[in-house]
């Protein structure tokens, strides 16, 4: 097992904004079952495992290496929201929001967990969050990207109107196989 750190990889970090709601709409998939719920006190290990299942295979790491304390009182924010995607009854992705100060809203979290790739719901599920983040009627929306994310991921975010405002190198330390085992057993 590999229990020594891995080679940090080097991110190429981009941070957007946008200063108005999408106009755009798109229907429904077709021949899916959605369920978009909002997840108001999120159990830790459930968040965790959304975390984990939508994030490991784009160097997610930060919310996993939190201790329980920590990461609760992240949650447990009054300004930050936790919703999660289901798909034919099971979950499939989630979003998180955070609203700060100067009426601001974070899209802190996004993604789809790999069963649900390629089955036409990103943009769609995107635009729910959209809409759901300019639902707190913030001044902007800002959400953050990186070179280790989805391969259109950035393209995504620009066509639904965030604009790139500024950019910075960053550096992520993989989870070892040892720290996934610790997870499993926990979740």
């Amino acid at each position: 097992m590999r229990t020594q750190k891995l080679a940090p990889l080097t991110a190429h970090v981009t941070e957007l904004e946008m200063t108005a709601p999408p106009k755009q709409s798109l229907p429904m998939p077709v021949n899916i079952q959605t369920a978009i719920l909002r997840v108001s006190d999120i159990p830790l290990s459930y968040y965790r495992f959304l975390y984990l299942r939508v994030g490991k295979r784009w160097h997610w790491t930060e919310r996993l290496r939190m201790s329980d304390e920590k990461l609760a009182e992240v949650l447990g924010d009054k300004r930050t929201s936790v919703t999660v995607l289901y798909v034919n009854g099971a979950p499939a992705g989630f979003f998180e929001l955070h609203q700060g100060e100067d009426d601001i809203v974070e899209l802190v979290h996004f993604g789809l967990m790999e069963h649900a790739l390629g089955l036409g719901l990103g943009k769609w599920f995107l635009l729910q969050t959209l809409f759901a983040a300019w639902a707190l009627n913030p001044s902007k929306l800002t959400v953050t990207t990186n070179n280790l994310d989805h391969p259109r991921a950035l393209q995504l975010y620009q066509q639904f109107g965030f604009s790139p405002v500024a950019t910075r190198e960053a550096t992520v330390e993989p989870l070892t196989d040892a720290e996934l085992l610790g997870l499993a057993k926990s979740l």
